[in-house]
């Protein structure tokens, strides 16, 4: 519990001191843009691949055992949409995404820190808390609720594929259940949790890299806990954000 209680403590000293005023706004403008490409950009490819098929197997997945013909095909659609929207895209592309953004945060920080870059920065008189840290945080707070709204329509486009190329039921079917009883509220419930996901993303595993003590294997070690520590924060505040939101 003590040890606990000095990280949450050194976190929060670190992001108090990210949040003073920038000397040059050009300089950690340019470098928040190259964030927002590493991450959001960067992170594209895998979001995709993972979205599409995800789409596609609960399409199938669900025709298999909804097999009642009391049952009506069009209700795939609907649990394609619903399970897409407020479980899988969120939660299981941001845990996704601590292992790819997460890794890259720690050991990039944990390289600088290691090799005295960050020392040298500092007497130079830059913040490095605001100049290395905070342009992440704000990145990935922009960029991942965009790859999560993203992973949601190319889920629910898979599973319209699916559908279609396996024959397990019909375009206007599949439209029909997809449109059928949609509530507004689960998709503004998914921007919410990967908002808040993203702070785990960005926060854990600059804590660690910036803090790294030691050479290489001390930077693999931080990665690691970085990564495991950020997929365990994110399934706890699922279930919280679950039971308080809806």
């Amino acid at each position: 519990m003590k040890q606990f209680f000095e990280h949450l403590g050194r976190v929060t000293l670190m992001i108090k001191e990210g949040f003073s005023k920038p000397e040059n706004l050009k300089v950690y403008w340019i470098e928040f843009m190259e964030q927002c490409m590493d991450i959001g950009i960067g992170s594209l490819p895998i979001v995709l691949i993972i979205s599409l098929f995800m789409g596609m197997v609960m399409t199938v997945q669900f025709a298999y055992q909804l097999v009642s013909p009391l049952v009506p095909k069009s209700v795939i659609g609907t649990l394609v949409r619903d399970s897409t929207i407020i479980e899988f895209s969120p939660t299981l592309v941001c845990i996704v995404l601590a292992g790819v953004i997460g890794s890259k945060i720690a050991s990039e920080l944990g390289n600088m820190r290691v090799s005295e870059q960050i020392d040298a920065l500092e007497i130079m008189g830059v913040n490095t808390k605001t100049y290395l840290i905070m342009p992440k945080i704000f990145a990935g707070m922009i960029m991942i609720p965009s790859l999560i709204i993203i992973s949601i329509a190319i889920s629910i486009w898979g599973g319209y594929l699916a559908g279609m190329f396996s024959n397990i039921l019909t375009k206007q079917q599949f439209f029909y259940g997809l449109t059928t009883g949609f509530h507004p509220y689960n998709l503004f419930f998914a921007i919410i949790k990967a908002f808040t996901f993203s702070l785990f993303i960005s926060i854990i595993p600059a804590y660690y890299g910036y803090y790294v003590e030691g050479g290489a294997l001390e930077i693999g070690r931080a990665s690691t806990k970085s990564v495991v520590l950020t997929c365990i924060m994110i399934l706890c505040a699922d279930y919280g954000l679950s039971i308080l939101l809806l």
